[in-house]
């Protein structure tokens, strides 16, 4: 570890130059921006259909309503924000609005210039460590480009919202909104890690979990205690019970708080955290030659691995019968494709 990798500022935390959002992004989350940026435009129309709003409408919406940090506005939140920039290595720092809202959220958005906003009741929830991490959280967004994504999202649920009289096109904009949202949760995972790399203390991002969950004083109650329901969730009940959990995190824009903390909990015991630590980690200079295959497999992996390990009973019925499955939807793929080298409008 190079002495200019150190913080100047105290703390003993280390800042990764070049640090690119490969080396934090949680594989699901990767592979899903692999797949949606490897259609040829598919930015291009992202900000197409986002043009009546842009970043502009977005930055004077905020400057208007809400209280943007600066050295004159909660100046200890406008260096913490430069902090976790520079521990990530991004330029230029985002700008950060403060927004009324006892609900505790945070999140980045706009196009080219993402902008960073929290709300009173985050500020109210927890310390200053715990800022340092919901901070670095969305900085990792804006990193990993989450916020283009996380724009269209938030447009879309309105869009849908307001054709509910049109079913066709409701529908149309359900599935697409549904698909976002799936991405989105994984999304939430990688701003985690991101927001692990800036605080450098699992105990910090832990009782920022517990205080999301309804903990009202995290440093009092038993964190270990907290993740078992995380472990007593994935594992108990049957197929029904596992039928239940998927309908409950449907509309879900985030994990659930027991299951996310447990996640990240186990990527700060692992290697690649420890490594990342060490300055081994992913360079952005060197994304341009990284091939997607790795991103792509990285992804099914990750998959893979929560099929065989989890202790949830519906992924256990869906191992059983995979080898069935996998059968016929390769017969099913062999008549899609002959369908389409025939034409559509030939019938078999």
């Amino acid at each position: 570890m190079t002495q200019e990798s150190r913080w100047a500022l105290g703390g003993g935390r280390v800042r990764f130059p070049d640090l690119s959002s490969r080396a934090y992004e949680h594989p699901a989350d990767r592979g899903a921006l692999v797949a949606l940026r490897a259609i040829p435009g598919f930015d291009q129309v992202l900000r197409a259909i986002s043009g009546a709003i842009g970043d502009r409408s977005v930055r004077l919406f905020y400057l208007a309503s809400s209280v943007r940090v600066s050295p004159r506005q909660y100046p200890k939140i406008h260096q913490l924000v430069a902090e976790c920039a520079t521990t990530l290595d991004l330029q230029p720092v985002p700008e950060l609005y403060v927004q009324r809202d006892p609900r505790p959220n945070a999140m980045a958005v706009g196009l080219d210039r993402p902008v960073i906003v929290v709300t009173t009741g985050m500020l109210d929830l927890v310390d200053e460590d715990g800022l340092r991490f919901v901070v670095g959280h969305e900085v990792g967004h804006v990193l990993s480009g989450h916020a283009v994504y996380q724009t269209m999202l938030l447009q879309l649920i309105n869009i849908a919202t307001s054709l509910q009289w049109l079913p066709i096109g409701a529908w149309g904009l359900r599935a697409i909104v549904m698909g976002l949202g799936e991405w989105h949760r994984k999304a939430e995972l990688t701003g985690d890690r991101a927001g692990l790399l800036c605080c450098q203390d699992p105990q910090v991002a832990l009782r920022v979990h517990a205080s999301l969950a309804g903990a009202e004083n995290p440093d009092e109650m038993d964190v270990s205690g907290f993740l078992d329901q995380a472990s007593e969730y994935e594992s108990s009940g049957d197929v029904r019970d596992s039928l239940l959990k998927l309908l409950q995190i449907t509309g879900q824009t985030h994990p659930l708080a027991a299951l996310r903390a447990a996640e990240l909990q186990k990527w700060a015991a692992g290697d690649v955290y420890r490594a990342i630590l060490a300055g081994d980690y992913a360079r952005r200079s060197a994304d341009k030659d990284a091939p997607l295959s790795e991103d792509v497999k990285a992804a099914a992996n990750a998959y893979k691995q929560t099929f065989t390990t989890s202790a949830d009973p519906l992924f256990k019925v869906i191992g059983k019968v995979g080898s069935v499955a996998g059968g016929l939807g390769g017969m099913a793929a062999g008549r899609v494709r002959d369908w389409w080298q025939q034409g559509p409008g030939s019938t078999s």
